[in-house]
C-alpha cells in the first residue's frame, strides 16, 4: 500500500513538472502580467458594479497599478513566436505587429485616462464608469483580434 501511494505521489509530481509554461520565459512573464491585470480590473469593475465595496483609496491605487501593469506585457512578446507552451496568442500577434502595438497603445491611453479620472476627489463612481469601460473595451478589442479562445 505504501509503495502504491509513493508511486502515485511521484507520478503526480512528474506530470505536474512536465506541463505548463516556464515562468521565466517571455510567455510565462506576460501571462503572469495579464493575470495581474485581470485581477485588478475585475476589482475596479466590481467596485463600480456593487460586487465589492467601493473604497476610494483602493480604487485610486488599483487604477494606478493597472496603468503600471498595462505598460509591461508588450516587452514579453518576442519578435517571433516562441515554440512550445500553451499560448493563447494567435499568430497574428507576430504577423500584424503594427496593429497589435496600436491596440496596446490604446489600452495604455485608456488606463492613463482612468488614472486622470481618479484625481478629482471625492471620487464619484458615475464619473468612473466611462473610463473603466474604455479600459475594458481596450482589452476586449485586443482579445478579439489576437487571442485564441
Amino acid at each position: 500500500m505504501k509503495l502504491k501511494s509513493l508511486f502515485l505521489v511521484v507520478l503526480a509530481l512528474t506530470l505536474t513538472a512536465c506541463g505548463g509554461v516556464d515562468p521565466n520565459s517571455p510567455q510565462g512573464q506576460r501571462q503572469a502580467i495579464f493575470k495581474q491585470m485581470l485581477k485588478v480590473s475585475e476589482d475596479l469593475g466590481g467596485m463600480l458594479r456593487g460586487r465589492i465595496a467601493f473604497k476610494e483609496e483602493g480604487f485610486v491605487s488599483g487604477a494606478a497599478e493597472l496603468d503600471r501593469l498595462t505598460r509591461t506585457p508588450w516587452q514579453h512578446f518576442p519578435q517571433v513566436r516562441e515554440e512550445g507552451g500553451e499560448s493563447r496568442a494567435k499568430d497574428e500577434v507576430w504577423q500584424r505587429q503594427e496593429r497589435f502595438q496600436q491596440l496596446a497603445r490604446e489600452l495604455e491611453a485608456g488606463t492613463a485616462a482612468l488614472v486622470a479620472a481618479t484625481a478629482a476627489r471625492p471620487l464619484q463612481s458615475a464619473e468612473l464608469v466611462a473610463p473603466v469601460q474604455r479600459v475594458e473595451d481596450g482589452c476586449k478589442a485586443c482579445h478579439e483580434e489576437f487571442r485564441a479562445f
